[in-house]
């Protein structure tokens, strides 16, 4: 038996587990980032567009601070984040950008002088002073009201990725890729590591630890087409719901991307709407503004890709061989322009629709539908990160509802949280890690390991008859058309009840390569199992929640309804058993920073509102005003509002050029 020890172990290679890393690295501690692949190909190299932080540097973005991004982003979530985490975010993403660019991300930065921009279908003259030539640039995402979005032309993910894999290597992180982590050492309620198999020898082998964090990204594989990477299945998810222990939060929170290329599910940055991009319809319309007047094409990502699916029912969609699409323009903004900050569109169009959407007028449109992109469920933690109820586990980025994006994230605070997150909750875990010592018997780890080997070898050796991919091929299906964009109680009532049903068809599954060793049939036989609890974790609870709140939208059930569903969904999963517990944590308004209201889109009166939201509305604007007339500045105000736990060297106040 193989038993490998470290200090702090990670279990995800993308941008959170690299940047925890790199946390638990600078405090001394002997360090271990599992990963499925090669660091530098995680998933975090897919995203495009940018990273959200308040520095307020261009013309556009003047004006911009952490109260501003925290306003979006509580509103973006349709008031189903923990506010505590959103103003830790907020405050220390300006730091993560500067901090980036310190590792060798090189940030588009703004040139002085005129400059054109394409608002609103127009061409703008944008000025900007010699005091901001060379310092970061921000281009303007969905849901914000200033253009905060830092990119790197639209391979953002791309440079941020190979800057922090490159500083956990210089910092002489252990990183171990074609490593995959089938499950947790956990013992009274306590995590001690995990069980680990080599994807290249098929080996079994303990990975024991004094914290474990899991920082395996999203599970978006469980739908047919989504734009996430074939290794994001939701694994790390699974393993953590399989302790029993563990609980997931918000799991039927998921989010559908606007414009995916379609059919390829390729996704084109909203960077695309973000530059000036528009959409339209088969007859070339502009529909957008028809349904939001005030943000257009740059709603929010749920707003929009509902917007969207609603056009298309109203016979606006353009035929295909393969199904109904709308069309993203990018044409008006300028053939220089997309080869100088859109460039990745402009290839995968080339490659993977035969255009090139440089080309003026219809000939360069490219075809896109919403498409699954986002998971703002996972694993639950407290503000530091940490299980609350599996001590010795934490979690971080898409992996984990930490919980900052609530029930819809914006545009830009993805790839923004990956490396915040990695800051804040890595410091915790690397704390943690130091300040905690383990004693853990070597036959309950020999247990844990005997148990998954038994286990491989009963999938080889079973003469069942049902089939893996049968089974994996109609769970997406399901989710695909019953737990999408819309939903209403008879077809998620269906997707519960035959997920369920596949479930306990996948204890019968027989496969015909017997090896336990590069066996790709061996791999979808135990991971399937574990997708399907994932789908059914997410199906149940948009089941259950009986109001429409961010993406989760239920046509049954059209309104917010603060007033009985103002709370976060916990599933969890007893050994044995074929369906999620589920319960629910209220959010109290009463410590609210920003009270639930209006989120600004569609038609008012589509909340069913709770009385508490008008009771702690008067009582922050009249300490507002108190505090205001005593003088005190915005961050006192703030903290007198809604004091928020963060480490003292990240809450320092951040520098804006010009403000003091």
């Amino acid at each position: 038996m193989i038993i490998k020890y470290c200090d702090s172990l990670v279990i995800g290679g993308g941008l959170a587990g690299l940047r925890a890393g790199v946390a638990c690295a600078q405090k001394g501690l002997s360090t271990t980032v599992l990963s499925l692949c090669p660091v530098k190909r995680s998933h975090s190299a897919a995203a495009q567009g940018g990273m959200q932080a308040s520095l307020g540097n261009a013309k556009m973005s003047e004006g911009d601070n952490e109260d501003v991004h925290f306003t979006d982003t509580v509103k973006g979530s349709d008031w189903g984040c923990d506010q505590e985490v959103a103003r830790m975010f907020v405050t220390v993403a300006p730091k993560a950008i500067r901090e980036l660019a310190a590792w060798g991300v090189p940030w588009t930065r703004i040139k002085k002088g005129d400059h054109e921009a394409v608002i609103n279908t127009k061409r703008t003259t944008i000025h900007e002073d010699d005091n901001k030539h060379g310092l970061i640039n921000s281009r303007d995402f969905g849901g914000t009201k200033k253009w905060r979005t830092c990119y790197t032309a639209d391979a953002t993910g791309h440079t941020m990725l190979f800057a922090v894999a490159n500083e956990a290597l210089k910092r002489d992180v252990n990183i171990e890729d074609r490593k995959e982590a089938i499950g947790l050492i956990h013992h009274n309620n306590r995590c001690y590591g995990a069980i680990v198999r080599d994807l290249i020898t098929g080996d079994i082998m303990a990975y024991v630890a004094k914290g474990t964090l899991i920082a395996t990204g999203g599970y978006g594989r469980v739908y047919e087409i989504t734009t996430n990477a074939v290794i994001c299945e939701g694994i790390g998810t699974a393993i953590a719901l399989e302790t029993g222990v563990a609980k997931l939060g918000n799991m039927e929170a998921v989010q559908f991307h606007p414009t995916p290329l379609f059919p390829s599910g390729i996704l084109l940055t909203e960077g695309c709407r973000g530059d000036g991009g528009v959409l339209r319809d088969v007859d070339g319309h502009r529909f957008m503004p028809d349904y939001e007047p005030e943000k257009k094409d740059l709603a929010s990502r749920d707003v929009v890709s509902r917007r969207m699916i609603e056009h298309i029912r109203k016979g606006k969609g353009v035929d295909s061989p393969y199904g109904k699409h709308l069309w993203l323009d990018i044409s008006i903004l300028g053939r220089e322009h997309i080869e100088r900050n859109l460039r990745d569109v402009q290839e995968i169009c080339e490659y993977f629709a035969g255009i090139d959407p440089a080309d003026e007028g219809p000939k360069g449109w490219a075809p896109v539908l919403p498409m699954q992109h986002y998971s703002m469920g996972g694993i639950r933690t407290k503000p530091t990160g940490e299980s609350p109820t599996l001590a010795g586990l934490f979690s971080a980025g898409e992996a984990a509802c930490w919980d900052m994006h609530g029930f819809n994230r914006l545009g830009g605070n993805s790839v923004s949280e990956t490396v915040v997150a990695g800051m804040i909750v890595g410091n915790y875990f690397a704390d943690y890690c130091i300040e905690t010592q383990i004693d853990i018997k070597t036959e309950t780890i020999e247990k844990f390991v005997h148990e998954k080997e038994a286990y491989m070898n009963e999938l080889v050796s079973r003469k069942g008859t049902e089939d893996v991919f049968r089974i994996k091929n109609r769970m997406k299906k399901l989710m695909q058309e019953y737990v999408g964009i819309f939903r209403d109680g008879v077809g998620l009532q269906k997707a519960v009840t035959e997920l369920e049903e596949l479930l306990i068809a996948s204890k019968n599954i027989g496969i015909k390569d017997k090896q336990l060793s590069a066996n790709p049939e061996l791999e979808e036989a135990y991971r399937v199992p574990m997708m399907l609890k994932v789908a059914l974790c997410v199906a149940k609870g948009a089941l259950d929640r009986t109001e429409s709140r961010g993406a989760h939208t239920r046509e049954d059930y059209p309104k917010r309804d603060d007033a009985n569903w103002l709370k976060r969904t916990l599933t969890s999963w007893k050994d044995g058993d074929t369906m999620p517990t589920v319960e629910y944590e209220d959010l109290d308004i009463m410590t609210m920073e920003i009270p639930p209201g209006f989120r600004g889109y569609g038609a008012k009166g589509m909340i069913i509102e709770n009385e508490l939201s008008a009771v702690r509305q008067k009582e922050v604007d009249e300490l507002t005003d108190k505090l205001t007339a005593e003088g005190k500045d915005r961050y006192e105000i703030q903290d007198a509002l809604m004091p928020f736990p963060l480490q003292p060297e990240y809450k320092r106040k951040n520098q804006r050029l010009g403000v003091k």
